[in-house]
C-alpha cells in the first residue's frame, strides 16, 4: 500500500511537473486569439517535395544538401504512401510490415541531406498502373487532398517540387502526386477549402507556397557540371524558367579508410557522392549499394508557376546555386521586399492569332509608386505601361494583348512583366500562353486521357501549360473502327471547313476527307470516320501515326495495333499436365516471343521462338504455354511467391469485358496470373507456385499462402529447378526453355466475359544472372527481359494495348455479373500510427500523423523504467487507443546494407553506405523488430480518466532500455484524431 501511494503522489507530481516545465513533447501551439498562425522553426519547411511512392523523390537529395549547408534551408517530403504494393527484394516483408522498411529505406536516403521531415500520408500503394482515376478511387481523393492542404498549411513551404500531374508521368500514382501538388497549393490558399482546418483550437492560416517545380522543362544549352553557379549562361529551349544547383560541393561526409573506390580517408564526399548513395539506398526495390565515385552534377528544375519576382534566365543572377530561393527564402536580386506576391494571369490559356485577350498583373505587399510593363512576343502588341501608385496590399492592372495575326499555331508564347519602382528596385515575372487555330480539330479523347483534359480545364488551368492530352487509340490487326474527330471554333467568328486524314500503309477509310458544317463561335461538332486496317498479320511495328487535318491545323493520332484471335472450344477438356497432346490445342499458335522492355543478348535469350495455344472447355480457359529459356532464374520460396518480375515466370492477362481501359478502371477490372515454373519449396516438390498481380484481387493465389483470389486454376510445368541458387551451379534449361500448362475457370475472372471482346495477352519475364558484382548468388531483384504477345511498352498495365479474343460459341452462364467486382488490393497500407519513426518525429515537429485531425485529448502523466518493467500513468478526455512502443538507438535512419567499413571510420550518420569489400551491400536484419530498435510495443484502449499501463520487460530489455530508452506513444481517438508523444523513460 505503501508503495502504491507513494506511486500515486509521484504520479501527480510527475503530471504537475511535465505541464508546467515542459519536459513532455507537446503538439505545437495554437496561435494567439485573432492572430495568424505562423510555423515555428521545428515546423517550418522552406523546400517541400511530394511524390507517391519511397525512391519517387531521390532528385533532390543532393540539392536538398547543398541548399541546407549553404543557405540554412530546411528541405521535406510529402510522401503519400509507403509503398506496400511494390516488390521486395531485400525480405519477405508485405503490406504494412513492407511499408515500415520502405518508409525507413527513404529516410536513410535523405537524413544526411538534412531532410528529416518526411510526412507520410497513409495512402494505399496498390500496384503499377497508368491511370489518375483509377489512383483517386483507391486514395480517396478528397481525404487525400486533405491531409495534403493540413501539411502545407501547418509547415507553410515557399518552394514545392515534384511530378509532372500530364500523363507523360507514366504511373497513374505519378500523375495522381503530381497533381496534388497543383490542387494542393490551390487549396492551401483558399480559405473556402477545408476550412475546419482554419478555426477552432489548432487553427491553422491559409498559405501561399511561392514557387511550384511540378512538370517544367529543364532543357537547354549552356551551364556547365564542373563549377559553382552552374546554371550561369544556361539558355532553356522551351518558355519555363530553369534554376539549377551544383553537387561537386564539399559535403560534412568522408570517406572512411578502406574504402573500395580507393579515395583517401577522411577527404569529403562530394554532395554528388552523397546523393547518388542515397538514390541507391532502396534494396527492397532491386537497387544495390552504390560502389561508384560520382562526378559533380548540377540537377535543374523547370519553374511552372510563380506567385514571386524572380530572375528570368537572361540574368546573370538566375545562373546563382541559390536562384532557385529567390523571391521565396530570399529577397529577390531585383529589391523588392521579400514576401512581396507578383504573378501574371490571363483572361483565357487558349488564344487565337489576332484576337485580343486580358493579362492581369497581381502585386501584394508594401511597395512605393512605380511603374508595370508587359513584354510581348514580336509583332504582338500590347496596351501602355501603367502607374501603380504607393501599394499597401494588393493592386491588380489589366492588360490588353492582341497576338500577332501570323503567330505559330499549336506553340506556347511568353508574357512577361516588370514592376520597377521610383527608388530602381524592380520585380519580374512571366507565364505564357498558347495559339491555337481557329478551328481545331482533335480525336475524340477517351477514357485517362480525356478525364486529364477535364481535371485541366475544371481544376487546374495553370497546368496547361504542360501541353493538354495526347491522342492516343488501339485497334485489333485487320479490324475496323470508329475514328472520331471533335472540331471545335476558337475564333470570334463562325467557321466551316474539312477535316481529313493521312492514311499509312495498309489503312483504308470511308473517306480521306470530310466537311463539317457552319460552327459558331465557341461551338464544336464531331466527324466521324470508319477506320480499317487490311493487314493479315501483326506487323513487326505495332505503334502507327495518322495525322488528323482540320484546315490548317494538324494532331497527329498514335493508334496501337493489336493481335486478335479466336479461341475455339476443346474438342475433349485438356488435362492439365505440361503436355500438350494431339487434339487438346486445336486454335492458332500464338507468338509471344516478340520483345517489349529489357535487354537482350541474342534471340534465344530474347525468347525468340516462344509460343502459347488456348482453348476453352466447361467455362475455362486452357493454356499451353513454351517459353524459350537459356538460363534458369532465382528460384524463389513460397513467402516470395508473388512479384512475379523479380524470377523467371509467365504472366496471364484477361480483360473479360474488354473495356477495362474504357471505364478507367484499368487492370483493377482483369484477371492477370503470374506463373513461376519452379521454386524452392521442397514440400511441394519444387514446383510452380502462381499469384495474382495488379488486378482485381491481387496477392497469393497457391500453396499455404493462398487468399483464396484465384480457385479452380491449375497449373503443371516441365521445367525442374536446378536445386542450387548458386552460379558455380549450372542453371541451363533441359531442353533451352520449359512448358506451361494451366487452366483458368471463368468463374475467377471479375465480371462474366465478353465472348466477342475478351482481352488477352501472355507474357513471359526472362530474369538470367542476377548475382552481384564478384559474388556466385543469385539475387531475388528485378532484371528480367520482357516478351509478349501483345508487345508494346508498359503493355501490363494498358489493357486497351492487349490483344482481342473471341471465344468461338461460348456464352457466359446467366447469373454472371457483367460488373466487375469492387477491386481488392489485399495489402493493407501502414497506419503512420504504427510507425515509430512517423511518431517521433511528429512529435518533434507537431505536424500530426499522416496529415490528419489532431487532438490533445491525451496526457502522459508518468512514463518509469523499473526493474521489471516499464509503467506509464495517462489521462484521456476522450476514449481512443494508444500504441506504447519503447524504442532503444537512433530512430531517424537505420542502416540498409552491411559494410566491412569500420564502424569508427565510417560513423553515423553515413549509416554504412560506403563499401570496403566488394562483397559489402547485404542487408542487415530487419524483421521483426526494426533491426533491434523496438525493444517491445503495446496497444492500449483508453477510456476517459487516468490509467496505469504496465509493460513487463526482461533483463536484457531493460539493460537495453537503461542506456537510451524512450517511450513514442499514438493516440487515436474514436473520431481519427491523432496525437503523438516522444518522451524519455524516467528510472526508478
Amino acid at each position: 500500500m505503501k508503495r502504491t501511494l507513494a506511486l500515486l503522489a509521484a504520479v501527480l507530481l510527475a503530471a504537475v511537473l511535465l505541464l508546467t516545465t515542459g519536459a513532455q513533447v507537446q503538439a505545437q501551439a495554437s496561435p494567439e486569439a485573432g492572430k495568424p498562425y505562423v510555423a515555428d522553426e521545428a515546423t517550418k519547411i522552406d523546400v517541400m517535395g511530394e511524390w507517391a511512392h519511397p525512391d519517387d523523390d531521390t532528385s533532390i537529395i543532393g540539392p536538398c544538401g547543398v541548399w541546407h549547408q549553404r543557405y540554412g534551408t530546411k528541405c521535406g517530403i510529402i510522401m503519400v504512401t509507403r509503398g506496400e504494393g511494390g516488390g521486395n527484394s531485400a525480405g519477405n516483408e508485405l503490406g504494412p510490415d513492407l511499408g515500415l522498411r520502405r518508409e525507413n529505406e527513404d529516410r536513410v536516403a535523405h537524413y544526411r541531406s538534412g531532410t528529416v521531415d518526411i510526412f507520410n500520408l497513409d495512402r494505399v500503394d496498390f500496384f503499377y498502373n497508368q491511370s489518375a482515376p483509377l489512383t483517386q478511387y483507391f486514395w480517396d481523393e478528397q481525404e487525400t487532398l486533405r491531409r495534403v492542404t493540413r501539411v502545407i498549411r501547418t509547415t507553410q513551404p515557399e518552394i514545392y517540387i515534384g511530378f509532372t500531374p500530364t500523363l507523360q508521368a507514366g504511373h497513374g500514382n505519378h500523375q495522381q502526386a503530381g497533381r496534388l501538388i497543383w490542387e494542393g497549393v490551390l487549396a492551401a490558399a483558399d480559405p473556402t477549402k477545408f476550412p475546419e482546418q482554419l478555426k477552432g483550437p489548432g487553427a491553422l492560416s491559409t498559405w501561399q507556397v511561392k514557387k511550384v517545380f511540378s512538370g517544367g522543362s529543364t532543357a537547354g544549352t549552356g551551364g556547365t557540371t564542373t563549377a559553382a553557379n552552374c546554371t550561369t549562361g544556361f539558355v532553356p529551349t522551351g518558355l519555363d524558367p530553369v534554376a539549377g544547383v551544383w553537387t561537386g560541393y564539399d559535403s560534412p561526409y568522408k570517406w572512411p579508410a578502406g574504402n573500395l573506390q580507393g579515395q583517401p580517408a577522411g577527404t569529403p564526399k562530394s554532395w554528388q557522392q552523397v546523393a547518388d548513395e542515397g538514390r541507391a539506398a532502396y534494396p527492397t526495390q532491386s537497387r544495390v549499394m552504390y560502389k561508384g565515385v560520382s562526378a559533380p552534377a548540377c540537377p535543374r528544375f523547370g519553374m511552372t508557376q510563380s506567385f514571386v519576382p524572380f530572375q528570368p534566365n537572361s540574368s546573370p543572377a538566375a545562373g546563382q546555386d541559390d536562384a532557385i530561393l529567390f523571391g521565396a527564402t530570399k529577397q529577390d536580386p531585383g529589391g523588392l521586399p521579400k514576401g512581396t506576391l507578383e504573378y501574371l494571369t490571363f483572361s483565357r490559356f487558349l488564344n487565337v492569332a489576332g484576337d485580343p485577350f486580358q493579362a492581369t498583373l497581381h502585386l501584394k505587399g508594401s511597395l512605393p509608386k512605380g511603374q508595370a510593363a508587359l513584354t510581348v512576343p514580336a509583332g504582338w502588341t500590347v496596351s501602355a505601361p501603367q502607374q501603380t501608385g504607393k501599394i499597401n496590399g494588393s493592386k491588380d492592372l489589366t492588360f490588353t494583348i492582341t497576338p500577332s495575326s501570323i503567330a505559330a499555331v499549336n506553340q506556347n508564347f511568353k508574357i512577361s512583366a516588370l514592376f520597377t519602382s521610383d527608388q530602381g528596385k524592380t520585380g519580374y515575372t512571366d507565364n505564357v500562353v498558347r495559339i491555337v487555330p481557329p478551328v481545331e480539330g482533335r480525336f475524340q479523347r477517351w477514357g485517362n486521357w480525356q478525364e486529364y483534359d477535364q481535371w485541366l480545364a475544371n481544376t487546374a488551368p495553370q497546368a496547361t501549360r504542360l501541353g493538354r492530352s495526347a491522342a492516343i487509340q488501339s485497334m485489333a490487326v485487320g479490324s475496323t473502327i470508329a475514328l472520331p474527330v471533335v472540331v471545335h471554333n476558337w475564333s470570334s467568328q463562325p467557321r466551316s471547313g474539312t477535316v481529313g486524314l493521312t492514311l499509312p500503309a495498309n489503312f483504308t477509310a470511308d473517306a480521306t476527307s470530310k466537311p463539317y458544317p457552319v460552327i459558331q463561335p465557341g461551338a464544336e461538332t464531331t466527324v466521324t470516320f470508319q477506320l480499317t486496317n487490311t493487314d493479315t498479320v501483326l506487323p513487326a511495328t505495332q505503334n502507327v501515326q495518322i495525322p488528323v487535318v482540320t484546315d490548317s491545323s494538324s494532331e497527329t493520332l498514335t493508334l496501337s495495333l493489336v493481335p486478335k484471335t479466336a479461341i475455339p472450344q476443346a474438342a475433349s477438356t485438356p488435362v492439365v499436365d505440361g503436355v500438350a497432346t494431339p487434339g487438346e490445342y486445336e486454335g492458332e499458335t500464338l507468338d509471344i516471343g516478340r520483345v517489349w522492355q529489357g535487354a537482350c543478348s541474342d534471340a534465344k535469350d530474347c525468347g525468340a521462338g516462344s509460343t502459347a495455344n488456348v482453348t476453352w472447355s466447361d467455362d475455362a480457359l486452357y493454356f499451353f504455354v513454351h517459353v524459350r529459356d537459356e538460363y534458369q532464374s532465382y528460384a524463389v520460396t513460397p513467402q516470395e511467391c508473388v512479384g512475379h518480375w523479380q524470377a523467371d515466370s509467365v504472366e496471364i492477362l484477361l480483360d473479360p469485358r474488354g473495356t477495362a481501359s474504357q471505364v478507367l478502371k484499368d487492370t483493377a477490372n482483369t484477371f492477370k496470373l503470374g506463373i513461376f515454373p519452379f521454386t524452392n519449396d521442397p514440400g511441394n516438390a519444387n514446383g510452380p507456385c502462381w499469384e495474382r498481380d495488379a488486378d482485381n484481387h491481387q496477392g497469393y493465389s497457391s500453396g499455404l499462402l493462398s487468399i483464396g483470389n484465384a480457385p479452380g486454376v491449375q497449373v503443371a510445368t516441365t521445367a525442374k529447378w536446378v536445386g542450387s541458387n548458386e552460379t558455380t551451379t549450372p542453371h541451363a534449361y533441359d531442353g533451352g526453355g520449359y512448358d506451361v500448362e494451366v487452366k483458368i475457370p471463368l468463374s475467377a475472372l471479375p465480371a462474366a466475359v465478353d465472348p466477342a471482346r475478351l482481352g488477352l495477352n501472355i507474357t513471359p519475364y526472362d530474369n538470367d544472372d542476377t548475382s552481384a558484382a564478384g559474388t556466385t548468388t543469385l539475387r531475388h531483384i528485378d532484371m528480367s527481359t520482357r516478351t509478349g504477345w501483345s508487345a508494346l511498352g508498359s503493355v501490363q498495365s494498358d489493357p486497351y494495348r492487349w490483344g482481342r479474343a473471341t471465344l468461338t460459341g461460348y456464352t457466359p452462364p446467366a447469373d454472371r455479373p457483367t460488373t466487375p467486382a469492387p477491386p481488392n488490393v489485399s495489402n493493407p497500407n501502414l497506419d503512420g500510427a504504427l510507425s515509430p519513426q512517423t511518431i517521433a518525429q511528429s512529435a518533434r515537429t507537431g505536424v500530426p500523423i499522416s496529415g490528419r485531425v489532431p487532438t490533445k485529448d491525451l496526457k502522459l502523466l508518468y512514463a518509469e523504467l523499473g526493474r521489471n518493467s516499464v509503467d506509464v500513468y495517462t489521462y484521456a478526455k476522450s476514449p481512443g487507443t494508444a500504441r506504447l512502443l519503447l524504442w532503444t538507438g537512433l530512430i531517424g535512419a537505420i542502416p540498409v546494407y552491411t559494410t566491412s567499413c569500420s564502424p569508427a571510420a565510417d560513423p553515423a550518420p553515413d549509416y554504412g553506405l560506403t563499401p570496403c569489400a566488394v562483397t559489402d551491400g547485404g542487408y542487415p536484419p530487419w524483421s521483426p523488430d526494426m533491426s533491434g530498435h523496438v525493444v517491445k510495443q503495446s496497444s492500449q484502449q483508453l477510456q476517459a480518466g487516468v490509467k496505469h499501463v504496465s509493460i513487463p520487460l526482461t533483463k536484457a530489455q531493460r539493460t537495453r532500455l537503461a542506456a537510451d530508452g524512450r517511450l513514442l506513444v499514438s493516440f487515436e481517438t474514436a473520431q481519427n484524431q491523432v496525437q503523438a508523444f516522444d518522451v524519455r523513460l524516467s528510472r526508478r
